[in-house]
């Protein structure tokens, strides 16, 4: 999808400079802890690796760090920027080893053409790191550098660039011809790009079973033959070919799969449809691909095709390699990264792909199923269940070779790997997902907000929502205008001059008139675009309402409540925090921003609701009901009044894992409740946590989110009839999409259409944000 040089500026400017930092492992908040970390304690592992130099892999991070390494003469589709230039995307690399694989990476910019100055570079820094990926140096030196570093270093050297790529399409190439049904010997395979990936795939290609012999590389000279001169190096002259064929027209006529790793429009409809039968087309050419997806399958209708673009079927992705190889190769402190823990890669992705994929997964992508065939052929990279495969397999391959220096019990890594997923990785890129596949129309009241405008435009060019924006058409225009924003896909409603302006007057009045409100009275209030927006989701010309960025707590609630009202079987509305931890961990936090003091019986009206919230998420609830006792440790009146709402949430649903009531570091610690609490029913711990009052719950989540390094994700407003989403005052663009995404999930929910009838009055204590 597009995105604009400001938004690109804005992602690495804001907030800390940058896309990384380093984060302590060990606590540094006394005077002994200062003396363990730093001097005296730290000559004690000190001696013990002067002694025994493996284990600097126990007592210091080496063993979870990568150097990923650049001279810069390759980066991306630039090109040769220099190595400062290339460091965004050497962060940029570093961030995807984390978030997929939990690596630790320090990026290292060498200022140097010269490939001996790269290596000596490596060379000297291989006592800090457990493995090198070298990324973005042009070919041919990156072969010259990595050969020489394998040769010498004893710590794994990976060039992605090369590697990543062949990995991938290799997984991919494997289950194409499974699905075509050819004998990958007898294929005539026709790569068009001979530089570093090209050359890489040409040669795992061959390790995977292709006949060299069958292999024709085309570069911007046309056809590696054997004699050419022009252009020639000793790794394109692997494969030169004895043959009068000279371009890549004609070297294409009867092959079975055409690899693009080049330029935009390399591949023409001619050239496919002299390939052979069921053609396989990777078309790798970035942000856009050497043939068009919808082109090849007019020309073809038998084709089978990847490409590197996320709005097309079977992406090649080069992070469905890298941060999952060096996974596995660190984990048993390997020596090198060879030839077989890459062909195990591959085979690992082409087996993952014919599993059944998880309900989450698909989910996630916005689709109903996944199902092995001409349009999945390899995994998504969001499937968590690719750490568990790739790097336990590149771990097998690594102890069976002989190059791992730490074998492992491979059924107890895969569990080890499984813990590293935590409970709630990409949780709102999961519901992001959801929203894509069947968007709502979205009310935002605050439509002459520029962050509103911003997040809009997010929810537009995402696909999420359909957003509709109250305000002054002119003066939305004129922000959109200076934000560079178009409203293309945004509807503007100005509710003084709408025509549902006369309609609303008349069905608020009938709402409210026994309320105290007169026909003039809702004439004035009209004018609330709180008070039209909600009216807008009441008579069904928006599906959700989200507000609350500019105006207090209060004032964006009520009109919510006399409109759209409560759904039925519910008395108060209450508030929800969604709580990511620093581990991946996800919990519920309720109720933190509406009701004050509620009942025992409010209180399993709010648990029911939190845990009917968390299975949204895909979550399965496991609810504990807070107090400062623990199951009748201390008789007071606050107490039994949450012992007396466990017992009528028991009564409400007896199904549902249920207990307390309990102190909070208690519920969420299964430890203590294994040891000391082994009768309870929150075995492995708490994720939805009922608190007693708005008091607790609300000092809770802020502490938690501003000293605690928890993200938040709300607040999210449970219990009304329809959608209705309140942003905290000051919110940002990224809080503003993620609560209008939940609201769109939440409207999903709601295909059939719920009767505006009268529902008792809430009364409900509003208090300031």
């Amino acid at each position: 999808m597009p995105i604009t040089k400001q938004q690109a500026l804005d992602y690495h400017f804001g907030g800390r400079p940058g896309k990384i930092e380093i984060s302590p492992t060990k606590p540094c908040r006394t005077q002994r802890d200062l003396s363990m970390a730093y001097t005296p304690g730290v000559a004690v592992p000190c001696l013990e690796i002067k002694n025994n130099p493996h284990d600097s892999f126990k007592y210091t991070g080496r063993g979870n760090l990568v150097a990923v390494v650049t001279n810069g003469t390759a980066v991306l589709g630039l090109g040769d920027i220099g190595a400062l230039a290339g460091k965004p995307v050497m962060e940029g690399k570093a961030v995807l080893f984390k978030r997929f694989a939990d690596v630790n990476v320090f990026d290292i910019e060498v200022n140097s053409h010269n490939p001996d100055e790269v290596i000596k570079v490596c060379q000297l820094l291989e006592p800090t790191f457990g493995g090198i990926n070298l990324e973005d140096i042009k070919a041919p030196e990156c072969f010259y550098i990595e050969e020489t570093l394998k040769k010498t270093m004893h710590i794994p050297v990976f060039h992605d660039d090369q590697h990543g790529t062949a990995i991938i399409t290799g997984a991919a190439l494997l289950n194409a011809l499974e699905l075509v049904g050819k004998d990958i010997s007898k294929v005539k395979v026709v790569f068009n790009g001979a530089g570093a990936s090209g050359i890489a795939s040409a040669e795992h290609y061959v390790r995977l079973g292709v006949k060299r012999e069958n292999i024709f590389l085309v570069d911007t000279k046309g056809v590696v033959y054997e004699g050419r001169s022009e252009g020639m190096n000793p790794y394109k002259q692997r494969f030169a070919q004895k043959t009068k064929l000279r371009t890549l027209e004609e070297v294409t006529e009867g092959a079975d799969l055409l690899v693009g790793l080049s330029v935009k429009g390399a591949f023409t409809p001619a050239m496919l449809k002299s390939m052979a039968s069921h053609p396989i087309v990777f078309a790798m050419a970035n942000p856009d691909p050497e043939i068009g997806y919808d082109e090849a399958r007019a020309v073809r209708k038998d084709i089978l095709m990847c490409t590197g673009r996320s709005d097309y079927p079977n992406m090649v992705n080069n992070v469905l390699g890298f941060p999952f190889i060096f996974r596995g190769a660190l984990d048993v402190h390997a020596t090198a990264i060879n030839d077989e823990m890459k062909l195990a890669a591959t085979r690992a992705l082409a087996a993952l792909a014919k599993e059944d994929v998880p309900d989450s997964v698909c989910r996630a992508y916005g689709v109903e199923r996944f199902a092995f065939g001409p349009d999945y052929i390899i995994p998504k990279p969001f499937d968590p269940r690719v750490l568990v495969w790739e790097a336990s397999a590149v771990a097998q391959a690594a102890i069976e070779t002989g190059v791992a220096q730490e074998p492992v019990d491979l059924a107890e890594y895969r569990e080890q790997l499984e813990k590293r997923l935590g409970k709630a990785h990409e949780i709102m890129r999961v519901v992001v997902h959801k929203a894509q596949a069947k968007p709502k129309r979205v009310v935002f009241p605050e439509g002459e907000n520029d962050k509103v405008l911003r997040a809009c435009h997010v929810l537009v060019e995402e696909k999420i929502a359909h957003p509709i924006l109250l305000g002054n058409e002119q003066i939305i225009r004129n922000w959109a205008g200076e934000l560079a924003i178009p409203l293309d896909g945004m509807e503007i409603v100005d509710p003084a001059v709408s025509n549902w302006r006369e309609t609303y007057i008349q069905e608020f009045y009938w709402l409210r008139q026994r309320r105290g409100i007169t026909l003039s009275d809702a004439r004035e209030l009209i004018n609330n675009r709180n008070v039209f927006g909600s009216m807008m989701v009441h008579m069904g010309n928006a599906d959700a309402l989200v507000s609350g960025v500019t105006q207090h707590y209060p004032d964006t609630i009520r009109p919510a409540l006399q409109i759209i009202k409560v759904r039925d079987g519910i008395h108060k509305v209450s508030g929800l925090y969604a709580l990511i931890t620093k581990k991946g961990d996800m919990l519920f936090l309720a109720d933190c921003s509406v009701n004050i003091e509620p009942t025992a019986e409010e209180l399993v009206e709010i648990a029911l609701c939190a845990a009917e919230e968390a299975r949204r998420f895909d979550v399965t609830p496991r609810v504990a009901m807070l107090s400062f006792s623990n199951f009748g440790s201390t008789q007071h009146p606050l107490c039994d009044k949450v012992r007396k709402a466990v017992e009528l949430l028991h009564r409400a649903d007896p199904n549902l894992i249920a207990d307390g009531e309990v102190m909070a570091d208690v519920a969420v610690s299964p430890e203590i409740l294994e040891s000391g609490y082994s009768f309870s029913q929150l075995k492995g711990g708490a994720n939805v946590l009922i608190c007693p009052d708005l008091n607790s719950a609300n000092i809770a989540y802020k502490l938690l989110s501003t000293i605690g390094g928890v993200q938040t994700i709300g607040p999210i407003l449970m219990g009304m009839r329809k959608p209705v989403h309140l942003l905290q005052r000051g919110a940002e663009v990224e809080e503003i999409v993620n609560v209008a995404a939940i609201a769109v999930m939440d409207a999903q929910g709601l295909e059939t259409p719920v009767p505006a009838g009268r529902s008792p009055e809430p009364v409900v204590a509003l208090p300031r944000q």
